[in-house]
């Protein structure tokens, strides 16, 4: 198996696992660990908008940040979330090798498109990271991850 076929099982794996994890957060939940961190809402679209983000550099090799307005429910979202994903996944599993293999400009700093893949898909399971540890505390339950959790076993 290629790198592009690996990276594209892992993203196909890890964006279900997401998909579970956002599906848990309760809607109108507001909740937030400080007042400077975000809430899993937000925290959900980002992941939409990083991923949104990392397909498009590589497809037309330009990086922009420009998220969409984020849905006024978590199931919006989820929902956007889902069809995304879809969508994400055969897009890597087509996209030509010299562009897997080629180079972005990532805010001024050129750098190898395949790493940048990885780095975003290693960002976005960090946040999901983040979701996980405010479920409990928002009345809602860890899913299984990895393996069994304390609310999943």
């Amino acid at each position: 198996m290629d790198e592009k076929a690996l990276f594209t099982k892992f993203w196909t794996k890890e964006s279900k696992t997401t998909s579970k994890v956002i599906s848990r957060i309760p809607d109108g939940s507001d909740y937030k660990p400080d007042p400077k961190s975000r809430t899993a809402k937000t925290i959900a679209w980002q992941i939409f908008s990083e991923e949104k983000m990392i397909i498009e550099a590589l497809e037309t090799g330009k990086v922009e940040w420009a998220p969409p307005p984020m849905p006024a429910t978590i199931e919006e979202v989820l929902t956007a979330y889902d069809k995304q994903s879809a969508d994400i996944s055969q897009r890597w599993s087509s996209l030509p090798e010299e562009k897997w293999n080629g180079m972005l400009d990532f805010f001024g700093n050129e750098s190898p498109a395949s790493a940048m893949a990885w780095s975003f898909l290693f960002d976005i399971v960090h946040h999901r990271g983040q979701i996980t540890t405010y479920l409990r505390p928002m009345g809602s339950k860890v899913p299984q991850i990895y393996g069994p959790s304390a609310d999943e076993p």
